[in-house]
């Protein structure tokens, strides 16, 4: 069924974790079964108000561990004790969908999330009700795509992983088919 092109995740989902959540959930119509639908990764730079080389390194960065070329986030209106105005900018994020999307989950999954320090899994309650779920990783040293003596300084970002599920259980399913490390 699956493609010799297609990535790893993708025929995981397609051969074997589409059937389990069918038969789990009982769903009648295989359009019903959940499936990723985005990620997107965030990485917001506070500095950025006062260096603008921050915001574009920042971007530079997910550019790399994403592949995709980012879009500088800019304030939406101006907070004067930030010393921040409207339109200056304060981060990057890019939305990864389809090949990307499953190329990237499967490098966090096995790749980066190993590589933590003191990992013990991710929250199984950090769902939004409607099956999304959010993570946030204190540092981007994790992906081996950043040279750390390239890094000048640390940051943080958040991944947010957009599935079609209509609840946090169903989405829980699809994640752990994927053989996302929740804990226990």
């Amino acid at each position: 069924m699956a493609d010799k092109n297609m990535p790893r995740l993708r025929t995981t989902y397609e051969d074997k974790i589409r059937a389990s959540l069918q038969e789990k959930f009982g769903y009648k119509n295989p359009m019903q079964v959940p499936k990723l639908d985005k990620i997107v990764i965030n990485m917001g730079v506070g500095e950025g108000v006062s260096d603008k080389k921050k915001v574009t390194k920042a971007a530079e960065e997910i550019a790399l561990i994403s592949g995709q070329k980012p879009v500088v986030t800019r304030a939406r209106k101006s907070i004067a004790s930030f010393k921040l105005r409207e339109g200056m900018p304060v981060g990057a994020k890019v939305t990864l969908r389809s090949e990307r999307m499953y190329e990237f989950l499967d490098r966090l999954i096995t790749v980066a999330m190993p590589r933590i320090r003191d990992f013990q899994g991710v929250n199984p309650k950090s769902f939004d009700g409607r099956g999304n779920y959010a993570m946030g990783l204190k540092e981007q040293l994790v992906f081996p795509e950043i040279d750390y003596d390239q890094v000048e300084q640390m940051r943080g970002m958040d991944i947010i992983i957009c599935t079609t599920a209509q609840t946090d259980d169903e989405a829980r399913e699809l994640l752990r088919g994927f053989d996302m490390p929740f804990k226990a």
